[in-house]
C-alpha cells in the first residue's frame, strides 16, 4: 500500500512500522497524504507544470502521473479519522489557539527522543506537510512537552494556513470534505458504537430491561 502511495524509503518488515518507525522524507509523506484527500488517487508531485517562452508559447508541459490506490470510501474514512485529530485529538490547538474553525484533517507525529516533529494538514483542496528537526538525530528537545509535533510543527502550519485563508485570491475551500457518492458501509459516528456497547453490557446485567 505505501509503495502505491509513492513511498520509496526502506521499510523493514516489523510490526513497529504501524507506529511510523521508517524514515520517510517530507516530500514523500506529503504526497502520500494527498491520496486520502484526493479520494484515493495518488498524484506524483511535480515542481514545474509547464515552460513558456517570452511570448507565452508552451515549450514543454508536465502532466503528473496518477494511479488509484484505494477506493473512495476508504480514503474518506481516513480523512474523517484525521478530522478527529483536529476536533479532539493532538491537533485540537488549531481550534482553541489559532481559531482555525474550518473543516481540517490532520496528523501529528513525534519521533523517538523528541528529535523530529511532524504535522500533516488537510483541507478539501490543499494538503501541506511540516517537519521540524535536525539531520543529526542527536539534536533533540529535552522533553516531550516542547518536542512533540503538536508543539514543533503544528504552529508553523497554523500560521501559514491563517495567511492562506486570508488571501481570498487563492480560493481555498472553507467547506466540508467531499463525501463519496455511494452510501458509506462504515458507520463514522463513534457515539453510536458506544450506545450499542452500553446496550450489550446492560443486556448482560439485566435482560428484562429490553423486554
Amino acid at each position: 500500500m505505501v509503495r502505491k502511495m509513492g513511498i520509496t524509503a526502506p521499510i523493514d518488515p516489523f510490526p513497529a512500522i504501524c507506529l511510523g518507525t521508517p524514515s520517510i522524507s517530507l516530500y514523500e509523506m506529503t504526497a502520500a497524504h494527498c491520496t486520502f484527500t484526493n479520494k484515493g488517487v495518488y498524484t506524483e508531485p511535480v515542481v514545474i507544470t509547464r515552460i513558456e517562452d517570452k511570448n507565452g508559447n508552451v515549450l514543454e508541459e508536465f502532466v503528473p502521473h496518477t494511479r488509484e490506490v484505494m477506493d473512495e470510501q476508504t480514503a474518506y474514512t481516513m480523512v474523517n479519522l484525521m478530522e478527529g485529530v483536529v476536533q479532539s485529538g493532538s491537533g485540537v490547538r488549531l481550534r482553541y489557539r489559532y481559531k482555525l474553525n474550518y473543516p481540517i484533517a490532520g496528523k501529528t507525529g513525534t519521533t523517538q527522543n523528541q528529535s523530529d516533529g511532524w504535522f500533516m494538514g488537510h483541507t478539501p483542496d490543499l494538503v501541506t506537510g511540516v517537519w521540524v528537526g535536525c539531520e543529526d538525530r542527536a539534536a533533540h528537545f529535552r522533553t516531550i512537552l516542547e518536542g512533540q509535533g503538536a508543539a514543533m510543527a503544528l504552529p508553523i502550519w497554523a500560521i501559514y494556513m491563517t495567511k492562506v485563508y486570508e488571501d481570498k485570491g487563492l480560493n481555498i475551500s472553507t467547506g466540508p470534505f467531499d463525501r463519496p457518492e455511494q452510501e458509506l458501509t462504515v458507520e463514522l459516528d463513534c457515539k453510536k458504537y458506544e450506545r450499542v456497547n452500553k446496550n450489550k453490557q446492560g443486556f448482560q446485567e439485566d435482560p428484562d430491561q429490553f423486554e
